[in-house]
């Protein structure tokens, strides 16, 4: 049953590096967007605020921790954390500046607004900075998730081609042995041997057997004399009768 744990890292390596990319995207893009015009205010290059940490930063790094977890990991449920992780992070991006509002505690966190010039340039760096992002997120997690949870053929295969001898031994014990035909009470079994010392019975049966071939022998020289047994007996008994 461990070993159905153990899946190729190769299960995971696609989705694991697009969550990376995508973790250092969500990151990194509020510090140097605005290198490119492509920024939320402040637009101000490697400036730090609470929104942009817990909004931007923060769920960035968990979505980066999650892919390479997912990348490099051939444990099941590691691996499987590791996208739940990001799916989080993804989720946060998604919803973060809808919720925020809800929470009182959360009021300093200001997101800020879109720095562009036009609406389609700020509709872009809405769906790039969070709303966009995060689905894009979830929906990488989630195909990662499915993968993960499902047990295939080629993972049972490997599963059982390394599974250990001491439990192939134990599977082999516990299958079925043909019972042996029941002995009758005061009966003994002995082996039959061909060479050795003679038991009693078998030296009985012997003599028996010799007894009746003396018997036949006997029987039948005295069927010779008294009666014909072959044409050279029926010649001399009719000479004899003459």
């Amino acid at each position: 049953m461990s070993r159905m744990l153990q899946v190729p890292r190769t299960r995971g390596a696609v989705s694991g590096l697009l969550l990376a990319l995508l973790g250092l995207w969500g990151a990194l893009i509020p510090l140097v967007g605005p290198y490119f015009h492509y920024a939320y205010t402040p637009d101000s290059a490697w400036t730090l605020t609470a929104g942009r940490v817990w909004l931007e930063i923060v769920p960035g790094v968990a979505t980066f921790l999650g892919g390479i977890i997912l990348l490099v990991s051939a444990s099941r449920p590691l691996a499987m954390f590791g996208a739940e992780l990001a799916a989080a992070a993804g989720a946060w991006f998604a919803l973060g500046m809808v919720i925020i509002p809800l929470w009182p505690a959360a009021s300093t966190l200001d997101p800020g607004s879109p720095a562009g010039t036009t609406t389609a340039l700020r509709q872009l760096e809405h769906l790039g900075f969070y709303t966009g992002l995060g689905v894009v997120i979830v929906f990488v997690a989630a195909l990662a998730l499915g993968r993960l949870t499902v047990v295939g053929v080629r993972d049972a295969r490997l599963a059982d081609r390394g599974a250990p001898v001491a439990e192939r031994d134990l599977v082999a014990e516990r299958e079925p042995v043909a019972e042996r035909e029941p002995v009758a009470a005061g009966t003994t079994t002995r082996p039959i041997t061909t060479r050795g010392t003679t038991t009693k019975g078998t030296t009985t049966t012997e003599n028996a057997t010799t007894e009746n071939t003396t018997a036949d022998t006997t029987t039948a020289r005295a069927t010779s004399a008294g009666r014909p047994g072959s044409l050279h007996t029926f010649g001399r008994w009719l000479v004899a009768r003459r």
